[in-house]
């Protein structure tokens, strides 16, 4: 079966750079997690599929900009919050969608009155990254975005959406919330290059839900499997119920 195929389209003049391309995220997977041993001695994380795949499925997206990122800081007698390019970039012309313009971008705290990001973005105005790429999938396909599961930047974190990526043909933008609960007062850098987006592909289906009760017989069979194969489960997992996806 041929691969389904998945566009990013940026105007040319970023494109040409070559830089912050989209990419799979499987390139990202973090060093803690390569060093990490594993063995049947010692089964460690490393040997968990599930979580792999989290860190596997799907692509990234990079921050396209260096962001001076000041939240909850005392400024002039002010208490601020607020993000922005640290170096203004040569590109500020209307084709290409980046967080070059004098107007800031943010949502009101009041557009996610209720919610816990009020709380963990300790009450000020959401911040708002312009993303230069335009996503395509094919008809029926849409993308949920995140940011990158069990690999994900501790300060910062977008606000998680799916789009129907197969219809709406503009530049995807994304908010985030500040981690407040770590960083009560944050005054940073957010480096070009970060990964800050997982982008999953997957084909819309509708579904209906059931449930049912296991039968006694079933339950018993699978308590005797899983105490009889406790050590290599995750292995079995690997070789009997996997079924490896393929991102490039």
């Amino acid at each position: 079966m041929l691969p389904k195929i998945i566009e990013f389209e940026a105007a040319k003049s970023y494109v040409d750079l070559k830089l912050d391309l989209p990419k799979p995220i499987k390139l990202n997977v973090p060093k803690w997690y390569k060093h990490l041993e594993h063995s049947a001695d010692f089964p460690t994380i490393k040997g968990c599929i599930p979580f792999l795949d989290t860190m596997t499925t799907g692509y990234s997206l990079s921050l396209p900009q260096d962001f001076i990122l000041k939240h909850n800081v005392l400024e002039e007698g002010e208490v601020k919050s607020y993000m922005t390019p640290s170096k203004q970039d040569r590109f500020k012309t209307i084709d290409i969608n980046l967080n070059t313009g004098p107007i800031e971008q943010t949502h009101h705290i009041r557009q996610v009155e209720g919610s816990p990001f009020v709380k963990k973005n300790l009450e000020f105005p959401v911040q708002k990254i312009l993303n230069p790429w335009v996503i395509k999938t094919p008809p029926g396909y849409s993308c949920l975005f995140v940011s990158p599961l069990n690999n994900a930047d501790d300060r910062f974190s977008i606000i998680p959406g799916i789009v129907n990526t197969d219809t709406f043909k503009v530049e995807i933008n994304f908010p985030f919330i500040v981690n407040g609960d770590k960083y009560p007062v944050l005054d940073t850098i957010l480096k070009r290059g970060t990964p800050y987006v997982q982008v999953i592909p997957f084909k819309r289906d509708s579904w209906k839900m059931k449930i049912k009760e296991v039968s006694q017989t079933k339950k018993n069979k699978s308590e005797s499997f899983y105490f009889k194969h406790t050590i290599d489960l995750i292995h079995r997992y690997k070789t009997k119920w996997w079924n490896k996806s393929s991102f490039s």
